[in-house]
């Protein structure tokens, strides 16, 4: 589970980047987290990780505060962030295996989980090759691996889809609703609408740092009285937001 209590954040003196944000991913549920460019989704994300700071409230991970217990939090959650540049000098293998040291993946375990999950992405035979050397559809394979590695109770995921390919896409779909199913929780980031429709159980929309609307897609449709996909109702919220500002 993840909470996310009066959270606010500036950049600017006096302009909040996030403003005094109440958000709860329940276990077992795929939360879309949708908005416009610089609305704050990555600035909540990297606060919900700990690579930023938070200036008033509070972000539970697992009951684990991330900031006041940041590495007891680091431990209920894996991340995918929205730019796979990392470690570049390590060979796939490499990386995977300094994640699964940090996380005290057992060597059974992460053997397993290595072999089957980098068949299910295809890049098993890429493994031994400098991270440097991928696509950036394969990089986004690799930290995807590293992020189910320790299998986490929370998933925080940043735009995981770009770049991949129709199998690999399908595969991670999957493993999404499969973790969902087995009581995890999802905090899922993304623009393509398409999936957060098919694939969320509710939706968040953030806009300016303010989130102007929580709830299920058919919630969405009875405010406001439209029975039009998400991408439509997406378009009026932010829209309406906008004219109310």
């Amino acid at each position: 589970m993840i909470e996310i209590e009066n959270v606010s954040k500036e950049y600017k003196k006096g302009i909040k980047a996030i403003n005094k944000m109440n958000l709860k991913v329940n276990n077992g549920e795929i939360f879309g987290f949708l908005g416009p460019n610089g609305a704050g989704k990555t600035t909540t994300i990297k606060m919900i990780t700990g690579i930023l700071n938070i200036d008033e409230g509070r972000i539970l991970i697992d009951g684990k505060d991330i900031e006041k217990e940041p590495i007891e939090a680091k431990k209920k959650f894996g991340y995918v962030p929205d730019n796979p540049e990392m470690f570049l000098k390590l060979s796939g293998i490499e990386y995977l295996n300094f994640i699964a040291d940090i996380y005290e993946v057992n060597e059974k375990q992460r053997e397993e989980k290595i072999e089957n999950l980098s068949k299910k992405f295809e890049i098993e035979e890429a493994l031994n090759n400098k991270i440097e050397s991928y696509s950036h559809g394969m990089k986004q394979k690799v930290i995807i691996i590293g992020a189910l590695l320790h299998s986490p109770n929370n998933l925080i995921i940043d735009e995981p889809m770009t770049g991949l390919d129709p199998k690999s896409t399908f595969e991670l779909k999957k493993i999404i609703k499969e973790s969902a199913k087995s009581g995890k929780s999802i905090f899922f980031s993304t623009h393509i609408l398409d999936v957060a429709e098919k694939l969320c159980d509710r939706i968040g929309i953030i806009n300016k740092g303010k989130l102007i609307f929580i709830g299920t897609i058919e919630e969405m449709k009875k405010e406001l009285k439209e029975n039009k996909s998400l991408e439509e109702l997406f378009m009026e919220i932010t829209e309406n937001d906008k004219k109310n500002n």
